[in-house]
């Protein structure tokens, strides 16, 4: 198995690597991610159908990333919760807001954030989260309704 497990190794690495640094757009994650990915293959080694290669490295991949995407919108939410709060609370700008909204998921933060914010184009949204280009446009819809509710919602009740 070693001598295999080397050449997939050579034959794989570089690709599966490529496609973990585009999901998270940083070089460290990505090495680890692509360890990862070649570590979850060591321990399935008799399991995996190397005829499926590299998709199933890639798919590992994707899922790691995606855990390291709700890991740290988890993070974000939790250290907002414990915050305290200040006295005289300074102006949000528009992103803190999108970051700080609760009507909000962590797809649709993420969808607006990356495409709003970022720059991304839908496309470079989709291969980021892992997801089609069509549910990326349906969640920038329906983050952006859920953006006017809450402001409709923040104005009436400040008028109250």
């Amino acid at each position: 198995m070693s001598h295999e497990f080397e050449s997939v190794y050579r034959a794989h690495a570089d690709a599966v690597f490529r496609y973990a640094l585009r999901l998270v757009g940083n070089r460290e994650l990505a090495e680890d991610i692509t360890s990862e990915a070649f570590l979850e293959l060591h321990h399935h080694w008799n399991e995996v159908d190397l005829d499926r290669l590299p998709g199933w490295l890639l798919t590992v991949a994707r899922n790691r990333a995606v855990d390291y995407w709700r890991k740290t919108a988890s993070e974000r939410q939790f250290e907002e919760t414990v915050k305290e709060p200040a006295s005289n609370p300074p102006a949000l700008d528009l992103e803190s807001w999108v970051e700080r909204e609760p009507a909000l998921k962590p797809v649709h933060r993420a969808c607006i954030i990356l495409h709003f914010f970022h720059g991304m184009t839908r496309a470079e949204v989709a291969e980021r989260l892992a997801i089609s280009e069509t549910k990326v446009k349906g969640h920038l819809q329906y983050a952006v309704q859920l953006l006017r509710k809450a402001w409709d919602s923040a104005r009436t009740g400040a008028k109250a």
